[in-house]
């Protein structure tokens, strides 16, 4: 029984300077407030996105955290996504530059009318 109230006893002065310690009762004071982590490598505001933009993005860890896995499987669907499209913009403006030269070439191949309305 009586190693039982050391225990009980131990425990209480255990807590009590830890309670100490954290709410300031030490000789430095309380423990000074965290600076919280934020996102360093932020989506560029001057530019589209682009896939080495996502690849690059790191998110910070907080207290309850998230998964990181799949944090990343959405980024790199996210990133990929991303090439897709600018890889089929770059293919349809390559084809609108193209019809556009087409129909500039036929229009200027193309004999003027004549004025009114003459048949050869």
């Amino acid at each position: 029984m009586v190693m039982f109230f050391f225990l009980v006893v131990a425990l209480a002065v255990v807590v009590a300077a830890v309670t100490l310690a954290v709410v300031g009762g030490g000789e430095n004071g309380p423990l000074p407030e965290a600076e919280p982590e934020r996102l360093v490598d932020f989506l560029p505001p001057d530019r589209p996105v682009t896939r080495a933009d996502v690849d690059g993005l790191r998110f910070p860890l907080a207290a309850r955290g998230y998964r990181m896995a799949e944090v990343d499987d959405a980024l790199g669907r996210l990133g990929a996504e991303l090439a897709e499209r600018d890889a089929r913009i770059a293919d349809l403006e390559a084809a609108l530059a193209g019809a556009r030269a087409a129909a500039a070439h036929v229009s200027m191949d193309k004999p003027a009318p004549r004025e009114g309305g003459e048949r050869p």
